[in-house]
């Protein structure tokens, strides 16, 4: 199997967010088969969905790997909880989030995985960073700067790379 092209958000807004986030990329970039190629600008955005919460840091990667989606939910899954993640409530407060976006162009409707990402063409914490790494990229036929231009929510800021 050669290696499927992968992106990833990570957010964080409990503890020392920056680290962990760090943390978060190395160790996606230790997963076997898989390696990170490209990592965002880290951005500092309100809260999205539960909103009163701190601040999140967040970021978009791409990343290539030889695990299939499912298997790489797990994986990721799994580093959460590594990394402190302990799910209270749906979009509340956490140590570190990280929702795969895009798999190739593989569509995936199952309740654990939702290909391409549910709620990612609404959220500008995951689109400016993605047009970022990927400004060619198309979704649904449209290139996605198209759904940053359309967003109505809050602007976010840059707060420069992560390493």
């Amino acid at each position: 199997m050669s290696p499927a092209q992968v992106y990833l958000s990570l957010g964080s807004n409990q503890g020392e967010k920056r680290s962990l986030l760090q943390e978060a990329v190395k160790g996606l970039n230790d997963f076997e088969k898989s390696r990170v190629l490209k990592v965002s600008t880290l951005y500092e955005t309100k809260a999205w969905g539960k909103t009163d919460q701190d601040d999140f840091y967040n970021l978009v990667l791409l990343m290539e790997t030889e695990l299939e989606p499912l298997e790489l939910l797990d994986r990721t899954q799994a580093l959460e909880i590594k990394l402190g993640r302990v799910r209270h409530e749906h979009w509340g407060p956490r140590t570190i989030d990280i929702d795969l976006l895009l798999y190739e162009d593989i569509e995936i409707l199952e309740p654990r995985l939702t290909l391409p990402h549910r709620h990612m063409l609404q959220r500008r914490f995951v689109l400016e960073p993605l047009a970022e790494i990927a400004p060619g990229l198309c979704l649904h036929k449209q290139n996605i700067k198209h759904y940053i231009e359309v967003l109505k929510d809050e602007p976010i800021r840059k707060i420069g790379p992560l390493f």
